[in-house]
């Protein structure tokens, strides 16, 4: 980790509740993580263990703890029907990307952090299976979405 994860006087309030959750991670097979599946309470996936891809229920329970409704859903390519979209990144937006295929309903979803010319920096859920800030490649962003 380094300190642009750290959140900023100036970042949207979730940022906080995010980075506070840093290490939280995926159990090994025949346990589960309780923290987890509270993060899965806040989408679709509610009962759900830790072995799913929890990147969206990580995003939508860190809007929660600050008051603002997420999409509940635990599809990462939700986020690009929510809120408004940003023609330009900002610190804490949600950034979605393409996972495999660009026409596939995969994705993947994070709070965006930072870039540089080639990669998207996000803090986020189920990034190496744990919370983390993780590098993606620029050119997978489907888009930026803030609040409405």
């Amino acid at each position: 980790m380094n300190s642009t994860t750290l959140p900023r006087a100036d970042g949207p309030a979730w940022m906080p509740v995010a980075v506070a959750e840093i290490g939280v991670a995926r159990f090994p097979i025949g346990e589960t993580n309780p923290r987890i599946v509270e993060y899965n309470n806040h989408t679709n996936l509610v009962g759900y263990d830790d072995k799913v891809s929890w990147c969206s229920s990580f995003i939508n329970w860190c809007l929660a703890g600050v008051g603002v409704d997420g999409t509940r859903s635990a599809l990462a390519r939700s986020w690009l029907d929510w809120g408004a979209p940003l023609e330009n990144p900002v610190y804490g937006c949600i950034a979605v990307l393409t996972r495999d295929d660009p026409t596939s309903w995969k994705g993947h979803v994070g709070f965006y952090v930072r870039h540089d010319a080639e990669s998207i920096y996000l803090f986020g859920g189920n990034q190496l299976n744990e919370v983390r800030e993780l590098a993606y490649p620029l050119a997978s962003v489907l888009g930026y979405r803030w609040p409405t």
